[in-house]
């Protein structure tokens, strides 16, 4: 038995000597070429029309920046131009999009940027951001520091519309007592002539 145990363990060995002199023509094949980064994608046409400029020709004396807090701790910032109240620049998840404003009949401010889908609606108490593209709410109750803390701006802008309803209130009052109907007068005698 002897030889048979030395026959195993002298197999062992030499199993683990071919795996050694293996290993190193294993290890040696020349490595691939590291792959190259795709070239950056082409600028989308209107994507230059949609950037805001920015650097030292950048016009920002007449920019207000207003920071908003919304549900579920979401955060965005408004740009607006005090020569240029069709539009606003909105920060959104650390990207800016332009938003051109659209009319509405209830006074709402309503600002869309259709290559993107993104709807912004304010109200005086509060406002909402929208995906047009998923139709759904990506922040909702979005208020800046006047609105959170309960001051509402007096005057409304020019040419808006009083969504206010005013409900004039009569005092109802009592039916009268029905009248008994009139009995008719007895006729007349006719005298002859």
């Amino acid at each position: 038995m002897t030889s048979f145990s030395t026959s195993i363990i002298a197999f062992s060995f030499a199993l683990a000597a071919a795996g050694l002199v293996a290993a190193p023509s294993f290890a040696a094949e020349p490595k691939k070429p590291a792959k190259s980064r795709p070239a950056a994608k082409a600028v989308h046409p209107k994507a230059e029309e949609l950037a805001i400029p920015d650097g030292p020709d950048a016009d920002i004396t007449d920019t207000t920046t207003t920071d908003y807090s919304c549900e579920l701790g979401n955060k965005l910032t408004i740009f607006t131009n005090d020569k240029d109240d069709s539009h606003i620049a909105l920060r959104w998840k650390k990207r800016i999009h332009r938003l051109n404003r659209v009319g509405t009949t209830t006074g709402a401010l309503r600002f869309e940027n259709t290559t993107f889908g993104l709807i912004w609606i304010g109200i005086p108490s509060k406002g909402m951001l929208l995906d047009a593209r998923q139709n759904r709410q990506l922040a909702n109750e979005c208020k800046n520091a006047d609105q959170a803390a309960g001051i509402v701006a007096a005057s409304k802008p020019a040419g808006t519309v009083s969504t206010q309803v005013i409900e004039k209130v009569e005092p109802i009052l009592p039916a009268p007592a029905p009248t008994p109907p009139a009995t008719p007068a007895p006729p007349t005698p006719i005298t002859p002539l």
